[in-house]
């Protein structure tokens, strides 16, 4: 069996471009706080919509509000680099590359 780089380069090319195609089709959803603040994400990490309750912003706590913010996003993050990571796998798997 001959190796054929050209093949090869063809083929990564289609998984790098069904790669972006998942990044921008996955949505990852967090909270924090109770639901007190929401955080929606994309596969990219990109942030696509954030959701605070008004009785959180009532209380007039501003550090609070801060870090569930910040645990949202985090958590999001998490989502979508674990959902990326699994979709990846199976796409790297099915290349024949060895080790993977």
């Amino acid at each position: 069996m001959a190796f054929d780089i050209q093949n090869m380069m063809q083929m990564a090319r289609k998984q790098y471009e069904a790669m972006q195609k998942k990044m921008q089709e996955t949505v990852v959803e967090a909270s924090a706080g109770g639901g007190g603040v929401g955080v929606k994400m994309d596969g990219a990490k990109r942030i696509l919509s954030i959701t605070i309750d008004p009785e959180v912003v009532k209380s007039g706590d501003v550090e609070m509000l801060q870090d569930l913010v910040r645990a949202a996003v985090n958590e999001a993050g998490r989502k979508a680099e674990e959902s990326m990571k699994s979709g990846m796998s199976g796409m790297l798997g099915g290349m024949g590359l060895p080790g993977l």
